[in-house]
């Protein structure tokens, strides 16, 4: 909340008095005498903040009416609360989020544990330039390419929305089905952004492989899908899930972009649209939540890890 507060207030010109002009300018009085008793109280409305006083007591304003009254402000160009907005575009930033990490981490546990076993052969070699590629070529271009290839060319999938203009909201089956046909590209799209997990996957399986236990394993004459799936794939997955939680981040801001580009109304594009208008209530505010879900994201990681793997412990019973 403090850096959020740090950022508005180290705009250029200073925020106030960007919202001061765009208020004279919706209003149309430019250049004419002007009420600024009545101005900056339009100011103090939209962004919580009262340009009349002084720095320290903005901030304690600013904190005291985020924290007691959870008010974030109001959009200037849309005239609703800033939490009210952000309430209804989360769940849907959260929905095309969480099943681009789901796919993109499957894909690379699955091949990253299939590259182990075939070291160093040539599907080794293909798959790992293939991973190596998708990870340096920047996420939004695969979405242009989607967009063109599948979305115009081919027209099988949609290419903006949330769901069909046709179709009424509700837990029907058309609504379902047009609410997952419309974010396949944008998941997809994103999905790429974790399949660098796939090398890490593999060095990690490598690893293990090369441990006592696995050798004993195959030794006692274990079935070697047995093996894979308990011994190796479930000791070589566990790096990879603080990586998947702090992938958390990556993904959000990744949907900045990726939103824009199919019109999905989530977080990002109302973030997008609130730089390109200017629109500081609702910039503060979109930065802050995702600012707050990665930093759970990683607290939650650090603190789960332990029991996800018993052998990272520190200390014993008597401290």
């Amino acid at each position: 909340m403090t850096f959020t507060f740090a950022l508005y207030q180290a705009m250029p010109g200073g925020p106030a008095e960007a919202m001061r002009a765009m208020i004279l300018a919706e209003s149309g009085q430019v250049g004419g005498s002007v009420n600024l008793d009545l101005l900056n109280q339009m100011v103090e409305h939209y962004a919580n903040v009262n340009p009349d006083k002084p720095l320290h007591v903005q901030y304690y304003n600013y904190l005291h009416s985020l924290l007691i009254q959870g008010d974030m402000g109001t959009s200037i160009y849309q005239g609703e609360p800033v939490l009210d907005l952000i309430l209804q575009s989360v769940p849907w930033t959260m929905f095309i989020g969480v099943y681009a990490l789901a796919l993109g981490y499957t894909v690379s546990l699955f091949l990253g544990a299939v590259m182990a076993y075939k070291e160093r052969s040539l599907f080794d070699s293909v798959a790992s330039i293939g991973v190596i590629f998708l990870n340096s070529v920047p996420y939004y271009i695969f979405a242009i390419i989607l967009v063109y290839v599948l979305g115009i060319e081919y027209s099988v999938f949609p290419i903006n929305g949330r769901y069909g203009t046709f179709v009424d909201p509700g837990f029907t089956l058309e609504y379902m089905s047009s609410v997952v046909r419309h974010a396949t590209l944008p998941v997809v799209s994103m999905g790429i952004l974790a399949t660098g997990g796939a090398l890490t996957m593999r060095g990690n399986a490598i690893r293990v492989l090369g441990d006592d236990y696995v050798r004993v394993a195959e030794l006692r004459g274990l079935r070697r899908s047995r093996v894979a799936m308990q011994y190796v794939g479930r000791n070589s997955v566990l790096p990879l899930y603080t990586q998947f939680m702090i992938g958390i981040a990556g993904v959000l801001s990744s949907t900045v972009v990726v939103e824009e580009i199919f019109a999905y109304n989530g977080m990002g594009k109302l973030l997008y649209d609130a730089v390109l208008l200017h629109d500081y209530p609702v910039l503060m505010g979109t930065l802050l939540v995702f600012t707050t879900i990665t930093l759970l994201a990683i607290y939650i990681a650090d603190l789960t890890y332990g029991y996800i793997d018993p052998r990272i412990s520190t200390g014993d019973s008597n401290e």
